[in-house]
């Protein structure tokens, strides 16, 4: 058993998500996987969720031939961080790879963004992402091979009216990428940040769809794969001399 290929993914409760395309696609490369879910704010969101979707997921990395672990977790909890590193530790091992995929978005613009809203984007967004990424470094147990990867959504690009507290608080995780992978390198580990741009997760209708889609060059909407082929090249030994890079895999999408 190589205790060098254990790998936490956040967020991955919807079996059509990025989350769990970055489960799977993980899994087909040998690394064990441990991820986490939230079902409650899924149930709340417009495209749902089924309550047996984390199960089926975990059902379907095991197969893989992996040891697999999840855990229910509201990571907007200040020691939810430190919780969730414990688990992994004891069930798994030592973790060599951190996917912050887990976000938290809702709609608002100047008009009517509450401090509440803010808060609740903040500590999932910025908190959660930056905590359990010094916890990853301070566990860190290997001389190399060590990654971290932050999901943003390309807010230096261009505006994202209506989602002021989202591009507020993901834009600040570009931020964080770049000055923690100043801070690790010397520990082996490496930094990044990915855009995937927009992607058929389950939240677009027909009408979103062909609103964007000629916005695409190469013809077609991303889908979750896409962003999981980049993940898999970065936790490879063939990424190791990328870090503090933000990286734009969106099919080339116009604003």
């Amino acid at each position: 058993m190589n205790q060098n290929k254990i790998a936490i993914i956040t967020g991955a409760s919807r079996l059509n998500g990025i989350g769990a395309a970055i489960c799977r696609q993980l899994a087909d490369e040998g690394y064990d996987i441990f991820f986490t879910y939230w079902t409650s704010y899924d149930q709340e969101m417009p495209w749902g969720i089924e309550h047996d979707e984390p199960q089926l997921l975990k059902d379907e990395c095991s197969a893989k031939g992996v040891r697999v672990a999840s855990l229910e977790i509201d990571l907007s909890n200040e020691d939810a961080p430190n919780q969730l590193f414990q688990q992994v530790i004891n069930e798994l091992g030592y973790p060599s790879i951190l996917i912050n995929n887990a976000a938290y978005s809702t709609n608002n613009d100047f008009s009517n963004l509450t401090a509440q809203d803010l808060n609740n984007h903040y500590d999932i967004n910025i908190r959660a992402t930056t905590l359990l990424s010094i916890l990853f470094a301070r566990h860190f147990k290997y001389k190399n091979g060590g990654r971290i990867i932050n999901l943003t959504s390309g807010q230096f690009k261009g505006p994202m009216p209506g989602e002021l507290a989202y591009a507020t608080t993901k834009g600040a995780i570009d931020a964080l990428t770049i000055t923690l992978s100043a801070e690790v390198a010397n520990l082996g580990i490496t930094v990044n940040a990915i855009n995937p741009g927009p992607t058929n997760t389950g939240w677009m209708t027909d009408e979103i769809k062909n609103h964007i889609l000629p916005s695409f060059p190469l013809g077609r909407i991303g889908e979750p794969t896409d962003v999981a082929r980049l993940i898999k090249f970065l936790v490879s030994d063939d990424g190791e001399w990328i870090t503090g890079q933000i990286l734009h895999s969106e099919g080339g999408f116009r604003r």
